[in-house]
């Protein structure tokens, strides 16, 4: 380690992401990316953005996408908060809410971009138990001295919690930030938006990547009291007041306009992913039930780790944790039927050769 780091930089565990592989003929199932392009109109968008006007710096306050998303949510301008991504914007969510020497709350299965930002900012973590099913033990996380985190639906466990769970969250938390982390939100039963003009600690974060198929151009937004946003704001503007760039916005916009292209596409991946489920456990996978665009299965006469590497030589990318409770579990991300249909060929071939 360089003799120039700050002591701190030393301590980091930095969060490691899914493995990226530059081959075509890899099907990828290992970091939860949509499988559709976005659509033609975000395309068309951004080319037309490229021709003209990359030579000048984007609004530092987007308001024409933050208004297209208060929009679309029924909320006002002031309610949203876009960002570099929902990492960035989780980041200075952490920076904005969380305080060193109180202690804040999540699951121990968790997204694992949270213990990273707990050792930057130096905060104290109490780390809640998921049940035996994986499930959220809701009044756990009442009363926290710091405030409360945790994606809905969770991941990688892929199980989404009610939102009169959320509620009882909430409540026995007046005093402090409650952030659901909605990554994957578009896939399940419900988003906890219709709850911020009732909850004043409550911050919703969300992403383009998942369901609307723009993980390469890195757009996340958090929605919430005007006091929340206006915290955020002060946070992004003593960073960087740029942090999204010209294409990442006219291509946010259309994507939320193109309502009828986003509902297509969401649901044929739900479709899937009930297809995929119900096709593992005829092969006496056990499956969580999953509100997400990926699965968590535990696979039957083969070992985890065994059948991601055996996987991984026949082609398919998937992902394995090495971790307690989670190391005989697979988190498969839900591609086109095609796509599924060939990695079930794959399983039933390693399967009877094993």
């Amino acid at each position: 380690m360089s003799k120039f780091w700050n002591p701190l930089i030393k301590q980091l565990e930095p969060y490691v992401p899914g493995e990226q592989l530059d081959d075509p003929s890899i099907i990828k199932l290992n970091t939860n990316e949509n499988p559709f392009p976005p659509s033609p109109k975000v395309l068309a968008a951004i080319e037309e953005e490229a021709k003209t006007k990359l030579q000048l710096y984007p609004s530092p306050t987007v308001d024409e996408l933050r208004e297209e998303i208060a929009s679309y949510y029924r909320l006002k301008k002031e309610q949203v908060f876009v960002g570099n991504g929902s990492d960035e914007v989780l980041a200075f969510s952490f920076m904005t809410f969380f305080e060193p020497g109180k202690t804040i709350k999540y699951p121990d299965l968790t997204y694992s971009f949270y213990p990273v930002y707990t050792k930057l900012y130096q905060l104290d973590v109490e780390e809640v138990s998921l049940k035996d099913d994986f499930s959220i033990p809701v009044e756990s996380f009442f009363h926290s001295e710091g405030g409360v985190i945790f994606p809905n639906p969770n991941a990688p466990s892929s199980i989404y919690l009610e939102l009169e769970s959320i509620e009882e969250i909430l409540k026995n938390n007046p005093e402090q930030v409650v952030i659901i982390d909605e990554a994957y939100a578009d896939f399940a039963e419900a988003s906890a938006v219709p709850l911020i003009d009732t909850y004043p600690n409550l911050l919703v974060v969300q992403t383009l990547s998942k369901s609307r198929s723009l993980a390469g151009l890195r757009i996340g937004l958090a929605l919430g009291h005007p006091d929340l946003i206006e915290g955020l704001t002060r946070a992004k503007d003593s960073f960087n007041s740029y942090t999204m760039d010209r294409l990442a916005i006219v291509g946010a916009i259309e994507a939320f306009r193109d309502t009828a292209y986003f509902e297509k596409t969401r649901q044929e991946i739900i479709a899937t992913r009930e297809y995929f489920r119900h096709e593992l456990e005829k092969r006496n996978f056990y499956v969580l039930p999953s509100q997400t665009n990926f699965v968590l299965a535990s696979p039957a006469n083969i070992e985890a780790e065994k059948l991601f590497s055996e996987l991984k030589q026949a082609g398919f990318l998937v992902r394995y944790f090495n971790q307690p409770r989670l190391e005989n579990y697979l988190r498969i991300s839900i591609g086109t039927r095609e796509q599924m249909s060939k990695l079930l060929d794959a399983i039933d071939r390693i399967q009877k050769a094993n």
